[in-house]
């Protein structure tokens, strides 16, 4: 922020070109003349940093299918039956043409705080306990004699 406003001020107060500015501070022409603009059409509180994030998603569920899905899952559980993702949508099958995805279920359960996800699998546990223990067990290439399988066939 103070960046912006020297960058500003060297402009507008100094009078020094945008240009000489922008080589001044390491930044682009482009950059320093759209902070001067925002600045007269805004004031200081113009200079603040804009998010780059999306303003909306046209891909998110809409808010009254999430609504829905919260209703079910809590009217499901009243009844004491499994209120999970599938049984969300088989329901909404019966009221929709075409319901969310399992997924999408699962994510606005998510979401609104129904569910809490479980914690992401540790890979090296993973791995480590899909081997072999013992040689004769699971494509072992050495037999209990110590020969090589592959090589029972010639011998030197």
């Amino acid at each position: 922020m103070v960046v912006r406003q020297m960058v500003v001020d060297a402009v507008l107060l100094e009078g020094r070109s945008v240009r000489e500015v922008a080589r001044t501070y390491g930044v682009s022409k482009t950059f320093v003349a759209k902070l001067v603009k925002r600045y007269k059409e805004g004031g200081p509180e113009a200079l603040e940093p804009r998010s780059r994030a999306h303003r909306s998603d046209p891909n998110r569920t809409p808010p009254e299918f999430e609504d829905r899905i919260v209703e079910l899952r809590k009217e499901l559980l009243d009844y004491g039956v499994d209120a999970g993702a599938a049984t969300i949508q088989s329901r909404l099958a019966r009221e929709l043409s075409c319901p969310p995805s399992i997924s999408t279920i699962h994510r606005v359960l998510v979401r609104r705080g129904f569910v809490n996800p479980q914690p992401k699998s540790d890979r090296s546990r993973a791995i480590s306990a899909s081997k072999p223990t013992s040689p004769t067990r699971c494509g072992s290439r050495t037999s209990l004699t110590g020969r090589s399988r592959l090589g029972a066939a010639s011998r030197s």
